[in-house]
């Protein structure tokens, strides 16, 4: 070999063995994954603000008390029908109808914070109610209540090779849309409407929050919320409730609910 072929194979093996000291100083492709982040630092939306409620459907059950067996577009069954039937007017305002089940159909005002790293917090002005999305899934329900146990988790989207998809968001980094899923169980018997529509101990409630926003730069907060009950409903109940955002507290008007 010449001088200069001696020279170029040394260069070579000089590199080549920098290459292999550098992939070692790596972790190992298909390592363990970086530790999660708290669920605040993770969010895919910024939920956190004044929010209140535009009733653009339904007005009549959401913006006045439907009077006694008005339980149209309710799927309920005939146990559900034949407990909403017991319901007396003098019962109206009582905190059974600000449930979580209920509670976002209300015409209210909502107030979204985070209490820790884990937790958010969903307060209303409407029967005073204040309910707490836990992000932590190994959380253990307390008693049952009227707003009852909430497991969240951030959704956000990831390509896949099939197409699109959705993936639950263990961690990450910062925002990159999607949205909030919340299971909500561990309840206390409620009512869907404020004239006794009623949901049983065993309902499961799952919601998705969404943010948008309108061309107009409005920013707007949709809550999709869904209520399957064996005791009382034949199927799923599905409702869509929109709220706006607020700049400052100002509105704010705080209105408890009253015993049965």
């Amino acid at each position: 070999m010449s001088a200069r072929g001696r020279r170029v194979a040394a260069a070579l093996f000089g590199t080549l063995v920098a290459i292999g000291l550098s992939a070692r100083a790596q972790p190992p492709f298909g390592g363990p994954p970086p530790p999660p982040q708290p669920a605040r630092e993770s969010a895919t939306i910024d939920l956190t603000g004044q929010w209140v409620a535009i009733v653009n459907e339904d007005w009549r059950w959401r913006m006045v008390t439907p009077p006694k067996g008005d339980y149209a577009s309710v799927p309920l069954n005939a146990e559900g029908r034949r407990v909403a039937d017991l319901w007396e007017p003098a019962q109206d305002g009582a905190c059974e109808a600000y449930g979580a089940a209920g509670l976002m159909r209300m015409p209210t005002r909502l107030r979204i914070s985070w209490d820790g790293d884990e937790l958010l917090q969903v307060e209303t002005d409407a029967g005073q109610q204040t309910r707490r999305l836990n992000f932590d899934r190994s959380a253990a329900p307390g008693e049952r209540s009227l707003q009852g146990h909430s497991l969240a988790a951030w959704i956000r989207p990831q390509a896949t090779p099939g197409g699109p998809g959705l993936v639950m968001a263990a961690g990450g980094q910062g925002r990159s849309g999607g949205y909030l899923t919340v299971t909500t169980t561990h309840l206390l018997p409620g009512w869907l409407r404020r004239n006794g529509v009623p949901y049983s101990q065993n309902a499961v409630l799952t919601e998705h929050f969404d943010r948008f926003r309108a061309p107009n730069g409005d920013e707007w907060l949709m809550v999709t919320a869904m209520v399957d009950d064996p005791i009382f409903l034949n199927t799923r109940y599905v409702t869509s409730s929109h709220l706006k955002r607020e700049p400052d507290r100002a509105k704010w008007n705080p209105n408890p609910c009253g015993p049965t």
